[in-house]
């Protein structure tokens, strides 16, 4: 997910409260307009590649890269977090779609392609606040990014059980112009930006484009509503098993990340980082990549809403019950504590 994560203050809070509020309103006024005027509706949907355009450039603008620099210091952890958000928890996602969804193809798939991708940006504030490694955490951004473009093909093949199916020459020409273009772009013009301006300057602009990634979701989410709404609401009684699957999967790697941060001895800093990492899910890039390259499927594009509406209140959920478990450790015995996590 995207917010700020730029400020000193505590980010996260207000972005979680806008985008929700903003995607809730964005689902409600586009299935108003696709009821009242289907026309309208229909013509928004058909606008769509304008918004994805605006913001996979925009999601590609605000990445650090040269967080990757600090990576050589942290390599333990950041294989830890990597091999359990690129293997594990897409295993476990898989498994929680099928236990619910198995005979609702379109919208398992929507849901295992919202839990194989771990967040580029959100995760870091929501580490800022329980007290987690934000350092650490920036290099894993970039990571997170390249691993899951790349290893999307290969997911949507082993894990879709032929529901949908795309020509490998397909998928790669999509991706090729959908993204490894705009993504060229878009650093390019981050090198450029941040090279004119000083450092303060180049900050501001780089906060701009985190306040308009929100409003840019909402819009995509109402023209997908508008367009679509009439298939929407047919399955409309089975978006509650959507709900439950995506509880169980929070539940899930919660306990997760309790367990492999015991197993490797973690300090709190980075028990928290991890906790975050394989919480969050990067469902606005998933979602721009998925309607590029799966046109036309509403239910697996409404999978992936629900997931990242539902996300933002668990998240928060998520901070407290580190910041106690923070405050239960620290009142134990160093020996039971295990690491220091000052």
């Amino acid at each position: 997910m995207l917010t700020s994560t730029r400020s000193t203050n505590m980010p996260g809070l207000p972005g979680v409260a806008l985008t929700s509020l903003l995607i809730v309103g964005a689902i409600a006024l586009g299935a108003c307009l696709g009821h009242a005027v289907p026309s309208g509706g229909q013509w928004l949907g058909d606008q769509l590649d304008y918004t994805l355009l605006a913001l996979i450039g925009l999601l590609f603008f605000g990445v650090r890269f040269g967080a990757l620099l600090q990576a050589v210091g942290n390599l333990r952890f950041l294989l830890v977090a990597l091999v359990t958000n690129f293997t594990v928890i897409p295993l476990i996602g898989y498994g929680v779609a099928s236990l619910f969804l198995s005979d609702r193809p379109l919208l398992m798939v929507g849901l295992v392609i919202y839990f194989m991708s771990p967040c580029t940006d959100w995760f870091l504030g929501f580490t800022r606040l329980a007290g987690g490694n934000v350092a650490l955490g920036a290099t894993l951004m970039p990571l997170n990014m390249i691993l899951q473009l790349l290893l999307y093909p290969l997911y949507l093949a082993l894990f879709t059980q032929q529901t949908v199916q795309v020509e490998a020459g397909v998928m790669g020409d999509t991706l090729l112009h959908w993204f490894l273009l705009p993504f060229v772009i878009a650093v390019a013009l981050h090198q450029v930006v941040r090279k004119a301006l000083n450092k303060a300057r180049f900050e501001q602009v780089l906060a701009l484009a985190d306040v308009i990634v929100p409003w840019v979701i909402a819009l995509l989410v109402l023209q997908i509503f508008a367009g679509n709404i009439a298939v929407i609401m047919e399955h409309r009684v089975e978006f509650a098993w959507v709900l439950l699957a995506v509880f169980t999967f929070f539940v899930a790697t919660f306990l997760i990340g309790e367990g492999i941060s015991r197993l490797f001895r973690l300090p709190f800093p980075d028990h928290a980082l991890l906790t975050m990492t394989i919480a969050a899910r990067n469902a606005p890039l998933m979602l721009a990549v998925t309607m590029a390259v799966l046109p036309d499927q509403p239910l697996i594009y409404a999978a992936l809403v629900i997931g990242m509406l539902v996300e933002f209140p668990h998240l928060t959920v998520l901070r407290r019950v580190l910041l106690a478990l923070r405050q239960r450790n620290a009142g134990l015995p160093s020996a039971a504590r295990g690491p220091s996590s000052t």
